[in-house]
C-alpha cells in the first residue's frame, strides 16, 4: 500500500473508531437520556432523532425509561454513533447494544418514543418514518391515546411560557 494511502486509511479508521467507541452504561435519566462511561470518563447521551415523553407525561414518560433500562441495564456495553454535542454538553448519538440492536429505532419501533422530525438529519429517515408509522397504526405506547399524547417538544414549549 502506498504511504499516502495507509496513512489516510489509518486516519479514516481511527475516526470511524471513534465516531463507534464502546462505552458501559452507568444509568439511565430518562427515556432518551443515559450516562455512559467512556474511556474512563462518565458523559451523558442524548439520543439523536427521537424523542422521549417526559417523565410527568404519566404513563407514558416513565414506561419509555423503563424499556431504555431493560434495553441497556447498568454495566452493558453499548456501541454509540455520535453526531454532535447539544447545548446541554451531552453527546447526540444513536446507540447499539451488543448484540447490534438499534436502541434509538427500537423506542420507535415500540411506541416509547416519537421520531424527533426537527432533528433527523444524519439518521436513516426512511426507517425511523416506517417504525413511527407502524407504531402509530398498532396504537402503540405514545400513539394509544386517541389522537396521541402530546409531542415532549410541544409540552416543553408551553411549560417556558
Amino acid at each position: 500500500m502506498p504511504p499516502l494511502l495507509a496513512l489516510l486509511t489509518a486516519a479514516w479508521l481511527a475516526q470511524a473508531n471513534a465516531a463507534t467507541a464502546v462505552s458501559t452504561v452507568v444509568s439511565i435519566a430518562d427515556g432518551d437520556t443515559v450516562r455512559l462511561r467512556r474511556n474512563g470518563e462518565l458523559v451523558a447521551v442524548r439520543l439523536a432523532c427521537i424523542d422521549a415523553p417526559e417523565l410527568r407525561q404519566r404513563p407514558q414518560g416513565p414506561e419509555a425509561r423503563q424499556l431504555l433500562q431493560e434495553l441497556l441495564p447498568p454495566g452493558s456495553a453499548v456501541q454509540l454513533r455520535r453526531f454532535a454535542t447539544d447545548r446541554y454538553g451531552r453527546l447526540v448519538a444513536e446507540l447499539r447494544t451488543s448484540g447490534g440492536v438499534n436502541v434509538n429505532q427500537r423506542l420507535v419501533a415500540r411506541g416509547a418514543a416519537f421520531v424527533y422530525w426537527a432533528y433527523i438529519r444524519g439518521c436513516d429517515r426512511q426507517t425511523y418514518g416506517r417504525l413511527e408509522t407502524e407504531a402509530r397504526l398498532k396504537r402503540l405506547g405514545v400513539w394509544a391515546p386517541p389522537g396521541g399524547l402530546e409531542r415532549p417538544w410541544e409540552l416543553r414549549a408551553r411549560s417556558r411560557r
